[in-house]
């Protein structure tokens, strides 16, 4: 992967993205401004993924049932959209959504 991208969030302080890589087949790591470094599984990430398909767009509740999502789905493709976020294609086939830094970062589990 080796993006690296200078993306403002905009909630708190400005915080940016340092450096994004592959740690292994199924997961990817964020290293923030502020040294905060986020793991991030994409197992999960599908899971909780944002897109009309998988969350309905006037109630907002959960059209994916998160238990359809195999252990063994893997990233194809990881690309940047714009300066704000990361899109996701694996390999069942979805590649809709797209994951702002801001909701990766809350994703970090912050003390």
């Amino acid at each position: 992967m080796g993006l690296e991208l200078n993306t403002v969030i905009k909630k708190g302080p400005a915080v940016r993205v340092k450096t994004i890589g592959q740690l292994d087949g199924r997961s990817f790591g964020i290293t923030w401004t502020d040294d905060l470094a986020s793991k991030y599984d994409v197992v999960e990430l599908r899971r909780k993924c944002p897109c009309a398909t998988c969350i309905d767009e006037w109630s907002h509740e959960q059209i994916l049932k998160p238990d359809s999502v195999p252990e063994s789905l893997r990233p194809v493709k990881i690309d940047s959209v714009g300066q704000y976020a990361l899109s996701i294609q694996f390999n069942d086939g979805h590649k809709t959504g797209i994951y702002t830094f801001a909701m990766l970062r809350k994703m970090a589990h912050l003390p």
